[in-house]
């Protein structure tokens, strides 16, 4: 294990809250450094942090002389790197059937409500709070929606879970739990989706989620 381990985060970034996420499930110790996206027009756009990661985004991980960004390559590098215990389904085709939902969360809903677009949609297209929190809740609504179909089929073929796809927490629950989160902090109403609202409360009983809490983290609020 490195002992040289650093996640560059922010406590209330989606992404970040996945890589924290896995670095519990994994038991993996690893320092944590604030990158504040709103402070000062926005940490993440410093010159140090810039030269750190050009995309000017959270998170990112330095382990050791290895340097990543991007939540999904950070928890995928993790899980091989480290594979005591894996985030990432091993059996075909279940890996790759976790690693599309995963992707439907972290690149078909998340984007679309990311800090940096709300900011767009505010400054350069002028949208009020209400337009915007209409886009939030269309975008969220149309991912939740096809992500519930999902899970209730895979549930059909393979048997039931507490949890997204396997009898532990995988790359699914990772990213499904911080979306939630996002989505009730918007103020999405979350009972068409049973079946998510059951797997992120098992999810959140854990104590590596429970950890890894936006509210737990020490810049929480700062």
């Amino acid at each position: 294990m490195s002992d040289n381990m650093t996640l560059y985060g922010y406590w209330r970034s989606s992404a970040a809250y996945r890589v924290r996420l896995c670095l519990n499930l994994k038991n993996l110790k690893y320092q944590s450094k604030s990158v504040h996206l709103v402070r000062n027009g926005g940490e993440q756009h410093s010159v140090e942090y810039h030269a750190l990661n050009p995309s000017e985004l959270v998170p990112m991980l330095v382990d050791g002389e290895v340097r990543i960004n991007q939540s999904l390559a950070i928890i995928q590098y993790l899980d091989e790197r480290y594979s005591d215990t894996s985030v990432i389904p091993l059996q075909i085709p279940l890996r790759y059937q976790a690693l599309a939902m995963a992707q439907d969360i972290a690149m078909e809903i998340h984007p679309l409500n990311n800090l940096r677009v709300l900011q767009y949609l505010e400054g350069r297209l002028s949208c009020d709070q209400e337009m915007k929190i209409e886009w939030i809740h269309h975008w969220m609504k149309q991912g939740f929606l096809a992500l519930e179909e999902k899970l209730y089929k895979h549930r059909q073929l393979y048997g039931d879970s507490i949890y997204s796809v396997t009898d532990w927490p995988c790359i699914v629950d990772i990213c499904l739990v911080p979306q939630v989160y996002n989505a009730l902090r918007f103020g999405l109403d979350m009972s068409p989706y049973p079946l998510i609202n059951s797997i992120v409360e098992a999810c959140n009983q854990l104590p590596a989620f429970i950890d890894a809490m936006p509210e737990h983290q020490s810049d929480a609020n700062r």
